[in-house]
């Protein structure tokens, strides 16, 4: 399954910002909620939230899983191995 989101062009890099935009979608979906649900009370606003914010983990897991797969195929954009290489280096 991984492969094949990687090969229709999904990378690890879309995952994560997909993960960071539900925790701000997660905090908008709890205030528009709110205010734009009177009568509702908290505890549905608090529903939504919650409901937007299980998306993040999903997404971060994706993108870990991801992230494995591009650095067994090699398609990895960021090796931080290098950065860390090129650290020590500098600090000699």
């Amino acid at each position: 399954m991984i492969q094949k989101l990687h090969d229709k062009g999904l990378r690890s890099e879309h995952a994560y910002t997909a993960g960071f935009l539900s925790i701000g979608l997660s905090i908008a979906a709890w205030a528009v909620s709110l205010a734009g649900e009177p009568g509702r009370g908290l505890d549905r606003a608090d529903r939504w939230g919650i409901f937007v914010g299980e998306w993040a983990p999903t997404f971060f897991g994706l993108g870990l899983a991801l992230s494995h797969y591009e650095l067994q195929d090699g398609t990895f954009t960021a090796d931080v191995h290098e950065l860390h290489r090129e650290r020590e280096r500098q600090a000699v």
